[in-house]
């Protein structure tokens, strides 16, 4: 399986050589182009010159034809070129480089294509003369007003010279490509080598997380780069969301595997009791009464928690659930539920609603069941002949309801943990076996659920839970 790295260092390889192959292409083809017209340029010169002798001397008769053959042979030795003059049928006057040119002659279709088109450019073989591809310029020379050519002046040179050339180029950069390549290549290995280094280190720390390591990290140098670093926060995170949910998951095993230990206890005890006769006959009913409460118990602890997994699959309250409703008198029914309770602890009950409905629109049956529970917990908690307090009040756009016992003032390191599943204030309800611990985590749930907010006061023996609802018209 090739690594990013690998991938990486790969990619860049084959984009690197695919620039060198196109510079170098590009570079080869401009270079020719430039010693093909300096080649040109510089042999239309020359024959430019031959031309004005050989026209010089047809027009001055008094010139000397050997002065005139030894000024043209040094001429094409002093430029470095071939050149080839012919009278105007094609017999050579002079060659540069044949010392038996006397019996050479150059075609005479040829000739004639050169004096129409008065200066020849072209790349190829010069028939009887040279065996090898060369440039060549060739041109017509006139003497005086003749509209005849009286000679042809045919300056060449050999194309293997400007080949030479190129391919010293090529090698040049061939030899200059190979080194930067070896230097490029190892330069992007080293630093994708250090951009896939985190990859590597993620990976790592993700298969010691899968391993059970959940204190497992992502070390953040600030080195990376922008990508990598919010991929690491964005693991770190993820790690720390499931490290506190793996801990809230096995303090609720735990706490349930301890709750569930008492009545369970209780249960089997009693049972085996009246099975081998370890609690006479006439103490059976006690007894068994004492099994069915806690068996109610364990119902309601199941309950209890299947409604909290339901709430939490939920993720929120579809909108086809939600209704709209008056909250007091919703509040006012599920206070007439404690009527009898309330009235056998003579607890006094302070009710502050508005006279007029005050309506919201939320999930009616969760919202009573929040009341419910807080009401539950304001009566168990309130001392006999206490006060009981259920306010309603608008604000804004929020409903406000307030529900508070009197009592003993919860100390202030307790308050943040109340919501938290099974945490009860008084260790000692786990005797009186009364609940689970789980009421006011239900209510924080839905509360939660509906995008509002629930918060707790104690101080001065007064308890009081203030959660939130929309106000609607």
């Amino acid at each position: 399986m090739r690594t990013t790295q690998s991938r990486t260092l790969l990619t860049a390889t084959l984009v690197f050589l695919l620039a060198l192959l196109m510079l170098g292409t590009a570079l080869q083809s401009l270079v020719g182009d430039y010693l093909t017209k300096s080649a040109f340029e510089r042999l239309d010169q020359d024959s430019q010159v031959l031309s004005d002798l050989l026209s010089a001397y047809h027009a001055d008769s008094t010139m000397d034809g050997a002065q005139f053959l030894i000024n043209l042979d040094l001429t094409t030795k002093v430029s470095g070129i071939d050149a080839v003059i012919c009278d105007s049928q094609g017999r050579i006057i002079l060659s540069s480089d044949h010392a038996n040119y006397q019996d050479l002659r150059i075609a005479k279709l040829y000739l004639e294509q050169i004096a129409e088109a008065g200066l020849s450019h072209y790349t190829g073989m010069l028939q009887g003369l040279y065996d090898d591809t060369r440039y060549i310029s060739a041109r017509a020379v006139y003497a005086g007003q003749s509209q005849q050519p009286v000679g042809y002046v045919v300056a060449s040179s050999p194309i293997a010279q400007i080949q030479q050339i190129q391919n010293r180029i090529s090698v040049i950069f061939t030899m200059g490509a190979i080194v930067v390549m070896v230097i490029s290549v190892a330069a992007m290995g080293f630093f994708s080598r250090l951009q896939s280094h985190p990859l590597q280190e993620m990976a790592k720390k993700a298969r010691a997380f899968g391993h059970g390591d959940l204190d497992a990290r992502v070390r953040i140098t600030g080195s990376e780069s922008k990508e990598v670093e919010e991929l690491a926060i964005a693991f770190n995170n993820m790690a720390s969301s499931l490290q506190k949910a793996e801990y809230s998951r096995q303090e609720f095993v735990a706490n349930v595997s301890h709750e569930l230990k008492t009545p369970m206890t209780t249960i089997g005890g009693y049972v085996d009791g009246i099975l081998d006769g370890t609690i006479p006959p006439q103490r059976h009913r006690h007894y068994m009464q004492i099994v069915s409460d806690e068996t109610k118990r364990l119902s309601r602890l199941v309950r209890s928690m299947l409604d909290i997994s339901q709430l939490q699959s939920e993720g929120g309250i579809p909108e086809e659930k939600m209704s709209r409703f008056d909250v007091a008198e919703c509040a006012g029914q599920m206070l007439i539920t404690f009527e009898q309770k309330i009235m056998s602890r003579e607890i006094q009950v302070e009710v502050d609603m508005p006279e007029c409905p005050v309506y919201t629109v939320a999930q009616q049956d969760y919202i009573s069941q929040v009341v419910y529970n807080l009401l539950d917990n304001a009566v168990k908690f309130c001392p006999q002949g206490g006060t009981l307090v259920l306010k309603i009040k608008e604000s804004g756009s929020k409903i406000y309801v307030s529900i508070g016992n009197d009592g003993e003032t919860i100390p202030a390191e307790e308050l943040s943990l109340l919501f938290d599943r099974f945490h009860k204030i008084d260790k000692s309800r786990n005797e009186n076996r009364d609940g689970w611990g789980l009421g006011l985590y239900i209510v924080k749930t839905i509360v939660g659920l509906h995008g509002e907010d629930i918060s707790v006061t104690s101080m001065d023996g007064r308890t009081e839970f203030t959660f939130t609802l929309p106000l609607v018209e």
